[in-house]
């Protein structure tokens, strides 16, 4: 049977923080801390809880399970809403032109200033996987399975979508870009800064952060060569973002100096392509390889399978049908698979 993504339940409490153990650091959304995971399955069990209503701060935890044994291989989570209970914090990197009529020169500081531009957006974030399932496809299900929620559910998302990722961490586990800069002012190393963030809040940066504006050029070299770009293993997680349709628009995480991306929310490829179609038959044979999900909240499933057009509805492969739920006349949203 394939893998699927379904919501998380208190039972997945163990095998989120044997994950979380596993991320190296520098993970705001999936912290090694029980109490700090608890709070976030009790926040998401009351979003699935919440059957109608319009956007509000929420969060929706999905794990990725290998039905044939219950094992819980990877997980995935949705914001609705950022920075409506506590600011939402990024630098802008920006330039400051100026010109000098008496050296006949003009001057070009770049300079990271403070800010909640992106508050109210709804985020896609905490993906993991586990080291010894990166193939297969798995990484590309977990992490595009949150599109085709998102689409499920449209009313619960804002119209602007952000994905934060990890920036840079040296094999010490620090962050260069924190030691030129935050951790100048709080007193405090990068790990440890990050896990009082991760289950405190950010509120803490709005107490201690400097609110004006940081030329770059007085920063350390290590720290500006950090500015904007993912750790290593998250640039394939970039390209996969660039080709849903988001980009880099100069946003960097406050903590690590990593790249957020933005999108339109109905413009990402995934959730704009997305069709619902009744499943008129399922067979075994033929058909494109696609996402499918059917059900809503607790009963949300995705997988993938194969697909193919019948008249107005589709046919779905029998291994995706069981996986998920799906029979016939039922609706299901699919995607090509890419």
């Amino acid at each position: 049977m394939s893998h699927i993504v379904r919501p998380a339940t208190p039972d997945d409490l163990k095998h989120l923080y044997e994950m979380a153990k596993l991320t190296g650091g520098g993970f705001t959304n999936l912290p090694p801390d029980r109490d700090a995971l608890q709070a976030k399955l009790d926040r998401s069990e009351a979003a699935f809880s919440r059957a109608e209503g319009p956007v509000e701060d929420e969060l929706f935890v999905l794990v990725l399970e290998n039905p044939d044994t219950g094992e819980v291989r990877g997980t995935c989570q949705v914001f609705t809403q950022v920075g409506q209970k506590h600011p939402f914090y990024s630098y802008r990197l920006g330039t400051l032109t100026q010109h000098s009529r008496e050296l006949s020169r003009t001057f070009r500081a770049e300079m990271l200033t403070l800010t909640t531009d992106l508050e109210g957006s709804s985020e896609v974030g905490g993906l993991f996987l586990h080291p010894q399932e990166r193939a297969g496809g798995l990484g590309m299900l977990l992490a595009r399975s949150r599109y085709l929620f998102i689409r499920t559910h449209r009313a619960r998302f804002a119209d602007r979508i952000l994905a934060e990722l990890r920036g840079v961490i040296d094999e010490a586990g620090g962050s260069p870009f924190w030691d030129g800069l935050a951790g100048r002012f709080f007193g405090m190393n990068f790990q440890d800064a990050d896990q009082f963030n991760a289950i405190h809040g950010h509120q803490f940066i709005a107490d201690l952060m400097p609110k004006h504006p940081i030329y770059t050029a007085m920063l350390p070299e290590t720290a500006r060569a950090a500015i904007g770009l993912p750790h290593p293993s998250g640039r394939a997680a970039m390209r996969m973002l660039e080709r849903e349709g988001f980009r880099y628009e100069n946003y960097v995480d406050i903590f690590d100096g990593g790249p957020t991306m933005t999108a339109l929310t109905d413009q990402v490829r995934s959730i704009r392509d997305a069709r619902e179609h009744r499943v008129v038959a399922i067979d075994r044979d033929g058909g494109e390889e696609a996402l499918v999900a059917r059900g809503t909240l607790r009963d949300f499933r995705c997988t993938c399978g194969l697909v193919r057009e019948a008249g107005d509805g589709i046919v779905l492969s029998r291994d995706a049908a069981a996986a998920i739920g799906a029979e016939e006349d039922g609706a299901v949203w699919h995607v090509a698979r890419w």
